[in-house]
């Protein structure tokens, strides 16, 4: 005889299965993926975290220049370990340097071979060679695992410059370079005078375009800071202007192709002014 049910339909499937849910996602397994990345923020937590906080940034502050000298500790242990592997200074290679400037560079450099190379200083190195009189700029490079290169640009010598009974070797910018030896560059053209080391970077130049004029010359005299004299080989003297001095060169240019003039001789050739050339014959020369 059928079961009956009061109250209701007879259920079917197995027995006591309770019917299955009706929604799907999330909401059907309540609890389980809803809590899969949530963090704890009850107030234990917050509280323990700003605590936490607050400990780290009084270590910090407590410890203060000793921060420093921990890292500093750090570094120079680094440094043992790695020049313990073999990276130690062995080797130091300079690039541009004059024979004359080398010496005072390297003594510049704060080197000592076998110390560490990972702790050198590359920056006060750079800073340190480009204190020296000679160097224009320099660069250091570090090369594994022993070997640093240095490289500079020397300034340019433009001239021996007298004044004051001292000699000096300058740069085109008229800046006298420290260390430089006039004595030993007799290649460089002679100027003289106050005033003349900051004149000369115009003249010379259309002085060493006459290379008939160049050859002969002695020196270049500053009169009254104001314009030059050249001085001969053989004691002439060209007076020249104050104001344009290649167009009285040019006019020179035209006497000496003309007549020869530098090959004659003369005491003085004033071109001062640009209407006349006045010239003043040596005691041996005939007139022009």
């Amino acid at each position: 005889m059928p079961a009956v049910v009061r109250g209701g339909r007879r259920q079917s499937g197995p027995k006591g299965r309770a019917p299955a849910p009706r929604g799907r996602g999330p909401a059907a397994v309540p609890g389980k993926v809803s809590a899969v990345g949530r963090v704890d923020m009850s107030p234990r937590a917050v509280i323990i975290s700003a605590v936490a906080g607050v400990l780290l940034l009084g270590g910090v502050l407590f410890t203060g220049a000793r921060a420093d000298r921990i890292g500093a500790a750090v570094s120079h242990k680094v440094d043992t370990t790695l020049g313990g592997m073999g990276l130690r200074l062995q080797r130091v290679h300079l690039q541009g340097a004059s024979p004359e400037a080398s010496a005072a560079i390297r003594a510049a450099l704060p080197l000592q071979p076998g110390q560490p190379i990972t702790g050198l200083d590359l920056d006060a190195l750079k800073a340190a060679v480009e204190q020296v009189g000679w160097v224009r700029e320099a660069t250091v490079v570090r090369l594994l695992p022993d070997t640093l290169i240095v490289s500079v640009v020397e300034h340019d010598r433009m001239a021996v410059w007298q004044t004051a009974g001292q000699a000096y070797v300058v740069d085109p910018q008229g800046n006298v370079i420290p260390g430089a030896d006039p004595g030993r560059h007799p290649e460089l053209p002679l100027i003289v005078g106050a005033g003349a080391d900051q004149a000369a970077a115009e003249i010379l130049p259309l002085i060493a375009q006459r290379p008939r004029l160049m050859e002969r010359t002695e020196a270049l005299v500053r009169v009254d800071q104001r314009r030059w004299d050249v001085r001969l080989k053989d004691g002439s003297v060209i007076q020249l202007p104050a104001i344009d001095e290649e167009a009285a060169l040019i006019q020179l240019d035209a006497l000496d192709q003309r007549e020869r003039l530098l090959d004659l001789g003369f005491a003085r050739v004033d071109l001062r002014s640009p209407e006349a050339v006045a010239i003043r014959p040596g005691r041996d020369a005939g007139s022009v």
